[in-house]
């Protein structure tokens, strides 16, 4: 029996590809973003308190109302924004649902989506699922991977239905400004376009910086999603919970996806989390232990070939090998995991084009003996 695919030319992530060669050649896995230390034990055990205490049947579709109210209480902590947690904040199966189900609610056969790329891998495939056409600006490295706006500027129109950022970016490891926000703001005023702002790596940003986030501005906070994830805030890559917030209007359509796409999800998880978010600290020192490590990981491999910026913000470091070799960077990140031991991500699978910058990013949230063994690896070539 023939069927044709809705997404030809979608094959497995890289993600799974470097993962399994790292796992075959007993390599350290630098390349997919999880951390390798434990979460707070403590949370493990609100979460086991949960299920011991009746947590086990359905969550309210727009998730646990504590969970929400916390969600609330933290946003007017680090924003000193609101959102109503009754009407304007929904719990999600991790951020990747919550974007899956805004794509899907908003964008129509032939609307017009603005990606930056390199991007997250999820946005582009999401986008064609439901009909829509990608419209991809590509960053150039060389420049820090800074938005031209007029670029922008030049690509809306009246097809135009979405517009989707990442702040702190994956892969990049860069934030947009305040002024890269006020630009975007001013661009779609008085526009029908949504704004998917996808903030999951929003309390790992670093050098004293602020997250700007879309809530911070009112015209973009009228027009858009902000979406978050528990699993990156607390270590938890595998329990998916994640969030997103938008004004009740927006919210209001997102359900009507939501409720057959999960309903809701895992009610202990909810609970669990609820309870540990009344001490902010818990996400509160998230920048300083970051920092810590990304700072460690820098200054073991100064020395060696790799040239770098910084990272910014979230938990990817990019490194430029090209002093190094003019390997196509899919290949020579399979040749550092086969024969170096040692597993990242290629940069060009998140490009228009597979344009191949000769960068790679690496995963620092790791234990130091992990970074040590890595900056070792790294400093011989």
């Amino acid at each position: 029996m023939q069927h044709s695919s809705k997404l030809p030319h979608v094959g497995t992530t890289i993600f799974s590809i470097m993962s399994a060669l790292a796992a075959k050649y007993n390599a350290i896995n630098l390349s997919q973003g999880f951390p390798n230390f434990k979460s707070d034990q403590k949370l493990i055990d609100l979460v086991s308190k949960a299920m011991n205490s009746g947590y086990n049947h359905y969550a309210p579709m727009r998730g646990n109302l504590e969970l929400r109210e916390a969600i609330a209480k933290k946003i007017e902590l680090v924003y000193n924004e609101s959102y109503y947690p009754e009407t304007e904040i929904v719990v999600t199966a991790g951020a990747t649902q919550a974007i899956f189900t805004i794509i899907s609610t908003f964008v129509k056969l032939g609307d017009e989506v603005i990606v930056f790329k390199p991007a997250y891998d999820s946005y582009e495939p999401n986008v064609e699922l439901n009909g829509g056409i990608s419209i991809p600006i590509q960053l150039d490295a060389s420049n820090n991977f800074k938005v031209n706006w007029e670029i922008v500027k030049a690509k809306i129109n009246k097809r135009t239905k979405m517009i989707i950022i990442n702040s702190p970016h994956n892969p990049s490891g860069t934030i947009f400004s305040k002024s890269d926000m006020l630009q975007l703001e001013e661009l779609t005023k008085n526009t029908n376009i949504t704004v998917l702002s996808d903030e999951v790596y929003e309390h790992m940003i670093y050098d004293g910086e602020k997250h700007q986030s879309a809530s911070l501005f009112p015209d973009l906070k009228a027009r858009s999603f902000v979406v978050s994830s528990f699993c990156k805030t607390f270590h938890n890559t595998g329990w998916r919970v994640g969030y997103c917030c938008a004004p009740k209007e927006l919210i209001d359509e997102f359900l009507k996806v939501h409720q057959f796409n999960v309903f809701c999800i895992h009610h202990p998880t909810q609970k669990g989390i609820a309870d540990y978010m009344q001490e902010p600290n818990h996400y509160l020192h998230l920048p300083e232990l970051y920092q810590e490590k990304r700072d460690l990981f820098l200054s073991l491999i100064k020395d060696s070939r790799f040239k770098f910026t910084p990272s910014k913000g979230s938990y990817f470091q990019v490194l430029d090998y090209s002093e190094i070799t003019e390997e196509y960077d899919v290949d020579y990140a399979k040749r550092l995991t086969i024969e170096n031991g040692l597993a990242s991500i290629p940069m060009s699978v998140f490009n228009t084009n597979n344009l191949d910058n000769k960068i790679l990013r690496f995963c620092f949230a790791k234990t130091e003996d992990t970074l040590k063994k890595a900056a070792d690896i790294l400093n011989k070539i």
